[in-house]
């Protein structure tokens, strides 16, 4: 699914004409015929493998926002824009990302669909009840050396009664990367989108 939000986002950057760093004299065309990463060495993906039109409301993908997962620290990072892409010889997708509030000396090269996804919604003091035991959740932390967002798994939920202050409910957390838990408040916490 992200591979093809990622490709419509491409597309309607086409259709306004938009000037993006290039790798390519037309890359936003050889984007769209690209391969299906699914089928590595298949033939260039027409518009009958797109998906249909069902007649059911389908979401505008143009006005998505991406994070990537970054190679360096492992950490989620908002995509400010796509500057280009490439398909590599085993036929898997990349895209070169530059991250929101960093420079182009932070660019890099990441892999379409392993690190990157729709951006995860930072939850309201009203919303707790939307996070269960269990979710796969985007959670901000904070040490001496950084304060990044890494993907974690919520183990156990204590609820507590909200106040002037909004929600007091503690969430024990086990993040994905190193395996260490913590226990968090809601501000900390970010969903992931319903599909």
């Amino acid at each position: 699914m992200e591979q093809y939000q990622v490709q419509k986002w491409f597309q309607s950057k086409k259709r306004n004409q938009a000037t993006e760093v290039t790798s390519s004299p037309n890359p936003l065309e050889e984007f769209i015929n690209i391969s299906d990463t699914s089928h590595s060495n298949s033939a260039p993906e027409s518009s009958s493998d797109l998906p249909k039109d069902t007649g059911e409301k389908v979401p505008d993908e143009t006005n998505l926002e991406f994070e990537a997962r970054s190679s360096r620290d492992g950490a989620w990072y908002d995509v400010a824009t796509f500057l280009t892409h490439r398909v590599l010889s085993s036929g898997e997708l990349e895209v070169r990302v530059r991250y929101q509030g960093f420079g182009a000396e932070e660019d890099e090269w990441v892999n379409v669909k392993k690190a990157v996804r729709e951006r995860s919604v930072p939850l309201e003091s009203s919303e707790c009840w939307k996070v269960a035991v269990g979710d796969l959740v985007l959670c901000f932390q904070e040490n001496a050396e950084q304060a990044t967002y890494y993907d974690a798994r919520v183990i156990e939920i204590q609820r507590k009664l909200h106040d002037i202050r909004g929600c007091r409910c503690l969430f024990l957390i086990q993040y994905d990367h190193d395996q260490t838990e913590e226990k968090v408040n809601l501000r900390r916490l970010c969903r992931r989108p319903a599909n």
